[in-house]
């Protein structure tokens, strides 16, 4: 027997991957470093939900914190003395679970996992934890390299970045925006460059101007970007003034205008239109994700729903009679009009309904005929009216014209 299907989503269907709304049985077995096929997508599911589950979340967002404040401790250099051997054992700790869930995520994806920009800044995170152990802290020239490879352990608290929706939609509405950034600061360096080259000649006589702001390019470009942030603009607009430059007030108010308030502005307007276009997206994502749900769900439901059908239909066939209808009309043929029935309320029994629902449409019929014998007298009184006033009429004009006076 065919399944039905009693609910499209043709919206969703068109917006979401098939894949979506397949089952892991339906979905076809991924090859493993596109040669061999994997033969072990149950332990792959199990790891899947075990990664995905929200203790597993709870774990690693306590563990990121617990690793930030060890990195807040070791600061101070007494403390990180007294507790060395109690902060390595932690640290050990701490950089076991991460490479754990590393080697998990590498395990399910071992090609895919290469892709994900999160899963490459963990294996470099890892790459200098464990660089650390491989570095001779006696010798006076390694102990500078390792106590900078020892900073860079601060990056492993961006792990949370992962575990945090909103900042995930940040850094991705933010890894959006580099290309435009990009092209505003380009923008922005053309017009510092070209002030640059006119406040070096305008302003940068050795003589008569102002030596160290303006006296060469990368003092002027020192100085436009004091203007552009407008910090302390005040302090570089009264040394000109000192010096008796009359055009260098138009020359800063131009470039503020221009730097600050055009490029600089418009580069913060990129970001806030990429960002809100971010997190649309993953609203109207979420809002999929919903969507495909419930069609599970649906499916389930109807797919439980066929199941007990089928079984019933299987059921009646197993007995004497095929169907259902056949057993009604065996009933039927087993009653006689002479049968007693029983009824507690006559009003509430099925032959009393039958007769009224009769009585009732006799009872329309008859006011229905009714209605019409009123409307054909009322058109033969009409017509009768209309004759009498005819004839009267005609009456009054054969008085007029033989000049007799018309009746009283």
């Amino acid at each position: 027997m065919e399944e039905f299907n009693y609910f499209e989503e043709y919206q969703l269907t068109e917006k979401l991957p098939l894949e979506t709304f397949r089952s892991t049985s339906e979905v076809k077995e991924k090859l493993l470093l596109g040669r061999y096929r994997r033969t072990d997508n149950e332990l792959c599911e199990y790891i899947k939900n075990f990664l995905g589950h929200p203790l597993f979340k709870s774990l690693m967002i306590s563990t990121i914190a617990l690793n930030a404040i060890f990195l807040v401790i070791e600061t101070d250099f007494k403390v990180r003395s007294e507790s060395f051997y109690f902060l390595e054992v932690a640290d050990l700790i701490i950089l076991a679970i991460y490479t754990t869930e590393f080697l998990l995520n590498l395990y399910l994806e071992p090609i895919d996992c290469w892709k994900d920009g999160y899963k490459r800044y963990d294996a470099v995170v890892l790459f200098f934890a464990y660089l650390l152990y491989f570095i001779d802290r006696s010798n006076p020239q390694k102990y500078a390299f390792w106590n900078l490879i020892k900073g860079f352990q601060a990056l492993r608290i961006l792990k949370l970045v992962y575990y945090s929706t909103g900042m995930t939609v940040l850094m991705t509405a933010l890894g959006q925006t580099v290309k435009n950034v990009i092209y505003v600061l380009v923008l922005l360096f053309l017009l510092m460059f070209i002030f640059a080259i006119l406040g070096h000649d305008l302003y940068g006589d050795p003589e008569t101007g102002d030596i160290k702001n303006w006296g060469d390019l990368p003092s002027a470009f020192f100085t436009l970007f004091s203007l552009v942030t407008v910090d302390g603009w005040t302090d570089l607009q009264d040394e000109l003034d000192i010096k008796g430059a009359t055009s260098s007030r138009a020359f800063t108010i131009v470039f503020i205008l221009l730097g600050f308030f055009v490029f600089f502005n418009m580069f913060i307007g990129v970001v806030i239109m990429n960002i809100q276009d971010t997190t649309e997206e993953y609203e109207r994502k979420l809002q999929a994700e919903r969507r495909a749900t419930l069609y599970k769900k649906k499916q389930a439901i109807l797919r439980r729903q066929q199941e007990e059908i089928n079984a019933l239909i299987s059921q009646q066939k197993s007995t004497e009679y095929k169907t259902f209808n056949e057993l009604v009309e065996d009933f039927k043929k087993t009653l006689h009009h002479t049968d007693p029935m029983i009824l507690e309320e006559f009003c509430a029994s099925i032959p009393f309904i039958d007769l009224y629902f009769s009585s009732l449409d006799r009872q329309d019929a008859t006011v229905f005929k009714l209605q019409e014998l009123y409307y054909e007298i009322v058109a033969n009184l009409t017509i009768l009216l209309k004759e009498a006033q005819e004839k009267s009429w005609q009456s009054l004009q054969s008085l007029q014209s033989k000049g007799s006076p018309p009746p009283k």
